[in-house]
């Protein structure tokens, strides 16, 4: 019994841990009549500590986590003068199809209003919500009075900006400053494998959150929490097949549907396995029958995998949306594009570990003051639109690296349109 709870994968003991807490809150709010055991032991300690616990874990990772995620990750990827214009562009596309996938998942949140019809109020406390700030004071907000100070409060836009100034530093003096870079560098491996401890507990977090929700709001959540599932879902539609599309016609005039014809093999293998990474070498094949060279591919779809989530963007935008709206927030323009612009810097040097979309979803919630209590929920059933997520990403990134190509004369044209079998490569780089 024991070997086989510990083959299960972490994604489904979340799943199950939302299940049994949706079964057990429904439970206690229409069976159990005794006011002390439903309020004062299960859901005002019992449920109360648990859930919260695992939310304070997750907040105390997000500052050090990404802080060291985006020295490294732009320390990594700011080699540009080797890589030349094919660097540049390609990170250029990646932050910009990111930028859009967010401004999408926000608009169908103001749209369909996922979070409406659930009241959180009763539940957790808010915290200091950005919502009418001006323009101005957001840009000056961004830069950092005293950067050991934002670091200290969790003030995520000037953690950002100063971690981006230290990895584009790092990068310039690479020969000079190695062992900080390696300090870096290791100090993202101890938060990496911190976030990994942290996430075993997440199977119990999220049973304690659904069910203190659930308990308290009854089928009044089920709703909302379809209509979450939705929104994110017709996100990563109008992503993979509008966006994408689009892009690839205005740029390369290329036929769209001959791409997704040869391409839906990847897709699916990105869907089942939910894992960007792992879909890198079947990636670079299928675009090398496509008349991509793999001295491009080689080199944008690895870093695709790691700066390129636009499904995960539009999974926070949503969840943005969602927690405004259940907390009765209205969240102003400045508020909004605090979360854009948050969101696209998430994307770069995420770490590799499963489910750290809860942890720079919770970076973005603490970026416009938004009570990261509502993650718990949200993240009950992640899993379900995960594999969906990951689809679009490996497409994003075929899609972004065939327009690279196509502008350094890197793709046959040709064999793309499938007038002529793939031949020996040229290398370009």
């Amino acid at each position: 019994m024991l070997s086989r709870l510990k083959s299960i994968s972490l994604g489904n003991k979340i799943l199950i841990g939302m299940v049994l807490g949706m079964i057990v809150g429904l439970i206690l709010n229409f069976y159990v009549t005794d006011s002390f055991i439903k309020d004062i032991v299960l859901m005002d300690n019992v449920f109360y500590l648990g859930g919260n616990l695992f939310i304070k874990l997750m907040k105390m990772l997000v500052v050090p986590l990404v802080f060291f995620s985006i020295v490294v990750g732009v320390a990594s990827i700011s080699d540009l003068r080797t890589i030349g214009s094919i660097g540049g562009t390609t990170i250029l596309i990646y932050l910009i199809t990111t930028a859009i996938a967010v401004t999408i998942a926000l608009a169908i949140g103001i749209f369909i209003q996922p979070g409406a019809e659930l009241d959180m109020n009763g539940i957790a406390g808010t915290t200091n919500v950005t919502v009418n700030q001006t323009m101005t004071d957001t840009i000056l907000n961004i830069v950092p009075d005293n950067p050991f100070s934002s670091l200290a409060s969790g003030d995520m836009l000037p953690v950002i900006i100063f971690g981006l100034l230290i990895g584009i530093i790092l990068a310039k003096l690479r020969e000079k400053t190695e062992a900080t870079n390696k300090i870096f560098t290791e100090g993202n491996t101890i938060m990496m494998e911190m976030t990994s401890i942290v996430m075993k507990f997440a199977p119990i977090g999220v049973f304690c959150l659904m069910a203190k929700t659930f308990g308290s709001l009854g089928f009044e959540g089920l709703l909302p929490l379809a209509k979450y599932i939705v929104c994110v879902l017709i996100g990563l539609a109008i992503q993979a097949f509008i966006v994408y599309p689009s892009l690839l016609v205005i740029f390369t005039r290329l036929n769209p549907i001959k791409f997704f014809k040869r391409f839906i093999s990847v897709m699916f293998f990105a869907f089942s396995s939910s894992t960007s990474n792992a879909t890198i070498p079947l990636n670079i094949e299928k675009l090398s029958e496509m008349g991509v060279s793999r001295d491009v591919s080689s080199f944008t779809i690895p870093l695709g995998a790691t700066i390129n989530m636009d499904g995960t963007a539009i999974m926070q935008g949503v969840a943005v949306m969602f927690a405004a709206q259940a907390y009765g927030i209205d969240l102003g323009t400045s508020a909004l594009l605090t979360v854009i612009f948050t969101a696209v810097m998430a994307s770069i040097g995420t770490a590799g570990v499963p489910s750290v979309g809860l942890v720079t979803l919770t970076m973005v919630f603490n970026s416009v003051g938004l009570p990261v209590q509502a993650i718990g929920i949200i993240f009950g059933i992640d899993h379900l639109i995960d594999m969906f997520r990951t689809a679009v990403n490996v497409t994003g990134d075929a899609i972004c690296t065939i327009i690279v190509s196509f502008r350094n004369k890197a793709v046959d044209v040709d064999i793309f349109k499938g007038n002529k079998p793939p031949k020996e490569e040229k290398h370009i780089m």
